[in-house]
């Protein structure tokens, strides 16, 4: 419990019954809020302090008073008046009420006066005495979990329902409790218990062994005692107070809620131990030994009778019958006929037991047995393993997902993951994958008319290995490295490897957009000369040629998305499906990314040894729509749909599960190559970037700006329907964005003092006075064009020179602005203002050094193209990327979401603003509401 802020002040809010009161931590930094019987080891705790405010040390004495009354048994039943059944302090002594009063009156403090005081005493008494009979004592020391216990019982809860109605002889020992120790004034001896687990040769013999109840102090863990001494010897043998041998009976009684075996120990004169014939021992492996657990009852097992064996699933090679077999479409290791199982595996202390010994353990009759010259209890969970060995056959991208993560379902309809073990089969293809991008790179194919740069080369080989085992991949360089170049390179690899194995190569298909079509077909006739390229296109389209046959290679097919989708359609017509390509190429993936598409569907249908998706920004979208461009590559890799959502997504994007964001990587890295030219050694003569978030604060008038339209917007969207809703959300958000820029964007100001009245702005004048001090230049974005405008009109005022490109800017206008920055000499037109839609892609600025991102956009893929402007081929100063940060308020919020994103291995991207306008109302307010700081 150190989360709970004992340091500072506590409330108790009783409740009706009693015993579901709640206490209330409060300090300077949380709050925290606690169920009474959850409050009990907290406040028993926090009366040893000396630094506890006295609203803490009120609730703390007025605990510990009403647990030596329960101690005491100075409670009884509650009349039954209506309400639910409940207990009650029993009328107090002289003495009991003399502590009320000067409990009360020594923690008497400012808003509780003495009166006061004493009554939340009474009501505390109350809360505990109701809540404490109900399970397990509450130890100061050892909080232990709470246990449903049979209605009836001296301790047990009142019966769910109706009145309560203990029994006579209940009464009766109450009574006798009461009148015995009303007026003790000793503090309780409060106990919990152990079993501990003894059997001799003859017993193990026999599949039985003993449980030996033992008794320990909560204040003194290592005071234990035999439950048979605290029974049968004097207070001064044992060491236990007169009051222990009462707190075991209790004790022992939840215990027995746990795990029923144990009544039998209720119904002896001294409780002692029971022997365990092999059902009930299998009950306590089963169940037992996790519900005492809970109760704060532990199981000790002696060392010469170990629980050593563990199971562990191993993933490899299936058994299968030999018999004929279809040659397969592509040889080596994962063929789409390949098959694997996750079998068990049990081991003593992790050395593997040999099949006779499996053998012997799914015989055995009873869960105690003797393995290698050692007696041990085995869990009836690994003797059903042992028994069914083969759990489950998988397919060969199950299997390597499996191999790759190290996590799998092994058993169907499990709820949840489990660690395997890899089989010599898997090893080296799992080796091979994680290392293909990163060892010593294949040699260029002799046909390849080209010089692969290094970083060419090894996704060249990356590419080879993975189409050699029939696996797909998802090519993601930046525009501009060579994608086309690299896909060229592997057609002439694999043609080469085909004839070096005496195969007949197969040719490659490449399914682009219309608009790529020229280019391809120039490439490949500039990169692999004298390689047959044929286009698929338009009304006279045929592959007769292709399906005659032809000497050598049989080179490159184009075609595009939509011939393919309306050729593929019908199979009997179609002529691209009956041809088995060695490979399909996918250029602008982004056409697979809706699964439920017909282009998607139909470009599935197509036979292939190996797929290759070819995109620039896979990671714009979500990750379902990834998974689509993977499962297309990668059939069956990352399981279903909807599989996928429950198990990879939804703990991604929630962020609940952070080691599920690691799995995933582990899982798609040797399949998603994605290099960027500002990776070291892909465009090495590029130099560093620095990013910086700037965080600022908003003015005076920004504060009461931002707060009232946060309050008279939240009113209207609140009371709106559905369909104006959506619309008055991206207007809040915008909204706040602008008064975080400038008051004067919000209130559309077009003349008057700007300095002043926003961080922002006075940041901008310095970084821009630092930039004309170095001589430097400086890229300026902003989504809005009055917020630009207003830049524009400020900096001029101060004498400094600008240019401003938006939506509306000509194309002759914006070339000559362009060239102007680029060739300008050092001191003139150093700030660009930009748009960040007009001004985001397609411009040379690499005269800028410093960039500036005055507002924030929702994807940051959107702002990185933006600062690539400047950070591009052909910059040769180090580019500074600048980004203010208005801490409180939604822009803050925005800056911690596009962290998260990049965090996220740049795999999961928002879907923007729109995203926001389905928060719920509470959502939406948590996200807009200003954060003061301290």
């Amino acid at each position: 419990m150190s989360f709970v802020p004992v340091t500072g002040t506590a409330t108790f809010l009783p409740a009706d019954p009693p015993r579901e009161g709640v206490v209330e931590f409060v300090d300077a930094r949380r709050t925290v809020a606690l169920p009474v019987r959850a409050a009990l080891p907290v406040l028993t705790k926090a009366h040893a302090r000396d630094d506890l405010h006295p609203s803490v040390g009120l609730l703390s004495g007025a605990v510990l008073l009403g647990m030596r009354l329960v101690a005491a048994g100075a409670f009884e039943p509650a009349p039954d008046d209506g309400r639910p059944p409940q207990w009650r302090v029993a009328p107090l002594g002289d003495d009991d009420e003399d502590r009320v009063r000067m409990l009360a009156r020594a923690r008497a403090h400012e808003g509780c006066d003495e009166a006061a005081a004493e009554q939340v005493v009474r009501r505390v008494l109350d809360a505990v005495v109701d809540a404490m009979p109900r399970g397990a004592p509450v130890a100061p020391a050892r909080p232990t979990r709470p246990r449903p216990v049979r209605g009836g019982g001296p301790e047990g809860a009142p019966p769910a329902g109706g009145a309560l109605q203990p029994s006579a002889d209940f009464r009766d020992r109450l009574q006798r409790r009461i009148a015995r120790h009303r007026h003790a004034g000793q503090l309780p001896h409060l106990v919990s218990l152990s079993l501990r687990v003894e059997a001799d040769e003859e017993e193990l013999v026999g599949g039985t062994v003993r449980v030996v109840l033992q008794v320990h102090d909560e204040r003194d863990p290592l005071h234990v005692t035999d439950a048979s001494s605290l029974w049968l010897d004097e207070p001064e043998v044992h060491g236990f107070g007169e009051r222990a041998r009462t707190h075991a009976t209790i004790a022992l009684r939840s215990a027995a809620e746990a795990w029923p075996v144990l009544e039998r120990l209720l119904d002896l004169r001294v409780p002692d131990q029971l022997t365990l014939d092999s059902d009930e021992l299998v009950s306590l492996l089963d169940d037992g030994v996790g519900a005492l657990a809970g109760a704060g009852v532990d199981v000790l097992w002696p060392k010469s009778l170990g629980r050593e064996l563990t199971t562990r699933a191993v993933l490899d090679r299936a058994p299968r019958d030999k018999g004929p077999r279809e040659e397969p479409l592509q040889t080596g290791l994962l063929t789409p006929e390949s098959m694997f199982a996750f079998q068990w595996q049990v081991a003593l202390h992790g050395d593997p037991l040999t099949p006779e010994e499996m053998d012997r353990l799914a015989e055995a009759a009873s869960p105690v047995m003797k393995l290698r010259g050692a007696w041990m209890v085995v869990d009836p969970a690994v003797a059903r393993r042992a028994r069914k060995r083969l759990v489950r056959e998988v397919r060969p991208a199950e299997a390597l997902a499996s191999a790759l993560t190290g996590v799998a379902v092994v058993e169907r309809g499990a709820e949840s993951e489990e660690g395997v073990v890899v089989g010599a089969s898997l090893l080296a293809v799992r080796e091979r994958l994680t290392t293909a991008a990163t060892r010593e790179p294949v040699e260029a194919p002799a046909g390849l008319a080209a010089t692969l740069r290094d970083y060419q080369r090894h996704g060249l080989t990356w590419l080879a290995d993975l189409t050699s085992y029939g696996l797909g991949a998802c090519l993601a360089d930046d525009m501009g490295l060579g994608k086309t170049v690299q896909v060229i390179a592997l057609h002439l690899h694999r043609v080469e490897a085909a004839r070096a194995e005496g195969r007949e190569p197969l040719p490659t298909l490449v399914v682009c957009p219309t608009s790529l079509l020229g280019n391809w077909e120039a490439e490949v006739r500039r990169f692999a000369p004298g390689v047959p390229v044929r286009r698929f296109h338009g009304s006279a389209r045929s592959l007769g040629d292709l399906e005659a046959g032809l000497d050598g290679d049989p080179g490159f097919v184009l075609t595009t998305y939509g011939t393919m989708r309306s050729d593929a359609k019908d199979p009997d017509t179609s002529t691209l499906r009956p041809v088995v390509w060695g490979l399909v190429v996918a250029d602008e993936a982004q056409h697979v990314k809706n699964p439920r598409a017909a282009t998607a569907r139909m470009l599935r249908t197509l036979t292939s040894q190996a797929r290759v998706a070819l995109t620039g920004t896979p990671v714009e979208n979500d990750l379902t729509e990834l998974w689509a461009i993977l499962d297309w590559a990668i059939p069956g890799l990352l399981g279903s749909r909807n599989a996928f959502r429950r198990v990879w997504a939804a703990p991604i994007e929630t962020g609940d599960e952070p080691t599920k964001a690691r799995q995933f990587a582990d899982l798609v890295a040797p399949f998603l190559l994605r290099r960027r030219k500002s990776d070291p050694g892909i465009a090495p003569e590029l130099p560093p970037k620095t990013e910086t978030d700037h965080p600022l604060s908003l003015t005076r008038e920004q504060v009461v700006l931002y707060e009232a339209f946060v309050r008279d917007t939240m009113e209207c969207i609140e009371r709106a329907d559905p369909d104006s809703r959506r619309g008055l959300v991206l207007m809040l958000l915008t909204g706040l964005k602008q008064i975080c820029n400038h008051p004067a964007h919000f209130l559309k100001q077009s003349g008057g003092r700007l300095g002043g009245r926003s961080e922002k702005l006075d940041l901008l004048d310095e970084l821009i006075g630092t930039v004309l001090a170095e001589d430097g230049a400086v890229l300026v974005f902003t989504q809005y064009v009055a917020m630009a405008r207003l830049l524009e009109r400020h900096l001029g005022a101060a004498g400094v020179p600008t240019q401003l490109l938006h939506g509306g800017t000509p194309v002759r206008e914006r070339e000559a602005m362009v060239r102007r920055f680029q060739d300008a000499p050092p001191g003139e037109a150093p700030v660009f203002l930009l748009s960040l839609k007009a001004g985001g892609t397609g411009l040379n600025l690499t005269r800028a050094d410093h960039v500036v991102h005055f507002d924030r956009w929702w994807n940051p893929a959107v702002e990185e193209q933006a600062t690539d402007r400047a950070y591009r081929i052909g910059q040769t100063r180090p580019v500074q990327v600048h980004r203010p940060v208005v801490r409180g308020t939604i822009e803050e919020k925005v800056a911690e979401l596009l962290t998260r994103k990049r965090a996220l291995a740049d795999a999961v991207l928002g879907n923007g603003e729109a995203a926001l306008t389905e928060l719920s109302d509470d959502e939406l307010r948590d996200l807009v509401t200003l954060r003061r700081e301290d």
